[in-house]
């Protein structure tokens, strides 16, 4: 994508005008900083609230007080049913078949539910493979798998070092350790993006490596989904997980989401069962035997959580609307410009670790201030006491996403200029 780029604000102001989906930003709500709208570009860890989460959740609280039990069969949006009212646009953001989708629990727990069914190692092939420096909570997970399944970490886990500059990591590195070790590899597990240093990991190619030595794969999708335009049903991995409170704006702890290919749908692979996993059909004949609903549905432990999927409900609406190619297509450019504007006005100041291909990055800059750790968290202080909002990630990284819904081209520009001013100190 070649822009002609220019480091002014009466560009950047131009650019935002001619935005077709400048108008989103109003449905959010933008965080004050000492009488103004902060500079929020926090979206990879925690998005921002939608102005019509308040409304969602008054409904069902209202819902609750009028009709009490009742309100599972009557009202609005029966509560029986409710996780199916997010499932045909959370399908649509991720690429699938609504029966391949359910959103559930957190992600955690959804790792460790997949990992019951997709993971069962054997004597000759019982590893997992992971990206090293991966996301404790997939770590700790696939170690504790291991660990329950009588294995151990030491031999059975395997951490793919970076094999390039700034701690990325290659499709040749992939290819290799699966070309080399995957007869003993189980599972292959790893993020849509890395969340440290922001690259895009390529799924389908990834997918069907695994795939041709025999793996089962499955993908951390939390920085990913909201952020990518994902195809996970024509992709073909086995499973995948993502948490719903970053880019898909669903709130802190909001519930989570997974994805279960429709091949596994009909499938007798083991699982922990639960009540609400049962075929919705015979479900209240309270039955003793365990029959799954078919496709992801079928991996429900307990009844949704109506108050906390009313965000998420809410969130979903506003992305159908701005369609995830027309939000891909933003992206790519406000991203392209912050980097460009960090290359050309502080290439004495910062380094992008984030990959310059465009096709392996999504929102997220990892950016490394030159000088190190101490003058990083200098400038981190220095942008938050401005209200310029960005994330830390030790031991040197600050990590600035430009969310296409609600972040401008200004936006880039002003933390660009705030960056010159703490330099000029």
């Amino acid at each position: 994508m070649s822009i002609a780029y220019q480091a002014t604000a009466e560009w950047a102001k131009a650019q935002d005008a001619a935005d077709p989906l400048r108008a989103f930003r109003d449905e959010f709500l933008i965080p004050p900083h000492e009488g103004r709208e902060s500079t929020y570009f926090c979206g990879n860890s925690l998005g921002l609230q939608p102005r019509a989460v308040r409304d969602a959740i008054v409904a069902e609280l209202d819902d609750w007080a009028a009709l009490a039990v009742e309100g599972h069969f009557k009202g609005r949006l029966p509560w029986m049913d409710y996780h199916e009212y997010v499932r045909d646009d959370l399908a649509h953001v991720v690429g699938a078949l609504p029966s391949e989708v359910v959103a559930m629990n957190s992600l955690g727990v959804n790792l460790h539910l997949m990992m019951v069914s997709f993971y069962r190692p054997t004597p000759d092939r019982h590893a997992i493979l992971i990206e090293a420096g991966s996301f404790p909570t997939d770590r700790y997970a696939v170690e504790s798998q291991i660990r329950y399944h009588g294995f151990s970490p030491s031999l059975s886990l395997i951490e793919l070092e970076p094999d390039e500059p700034n701690g990325t990591i290659s499709m040749q590195a992939i290819e290799k350790v699966l070309t080399e070790q995957g007869e003993r590899i189980a599972l292959v597990m790893l993020p849509g993006v890395q969340y440290r240093t922001g690259q895009v990991f390529d799924l389908e190619a990834i997918t069907a490596l695994a795939h041709r030595q025999g793996c089962m794969i499955g993908f951390d999708l939390a920085h990913g989904v909201g952020n990518l335009p994902l195809q996970l049903h024509d992709h073909g991995p086995d499973f995948a997980v993502w948490c719903s409170y970053k880019y898909l704006n669903a709130g802190p702890g909001a519930v989570a989401g997974a994805f279960v290919h429709e091949r596994h749908a009909q499938s007798h692979l083991p699982r922990f069962a639960g009540w609400w996993g049962h075929d919705k059909t015979t479900r209240f004949q309270m039955g003793p035997h365990f029959v799954p609903t078919a496709g992801a549905d079928g991996w429900q432990l307990s009844n949704p959580p109506i108050l906390a999927l009313a965000p998420l409900r809410a969130s979903l609406k506003i992305f159908r609307r701005a369609g995830m190619h027309q939000l891909r297509e933003k992206s790519l450019r406000l991203t392209g410009y912050l980097e460009w504007l960090v290359h050309t006005e502080l290439a004495d100041v910062l380094e992008v670790i984030t990959p310059r291909e465009p096709s392996r990055r999504g929102s997220q800059l990892s950016i490394r201030v030159l000088g190190g750790r101490e003058r990083g968290r200098d400038l981190f202080q220095y942008l938050m006491d401005r209200g310029i909002v960005g994330d830390w990630r030790e031991p040197d990284v600050i990590r600035i996403s430009p969310a296409p819904l609600y972040n401008r081209f200004q936006d880039c520009l002003t933390f660009v200029e705030a960056v010159q001013d703490w330099h000029k100190r």
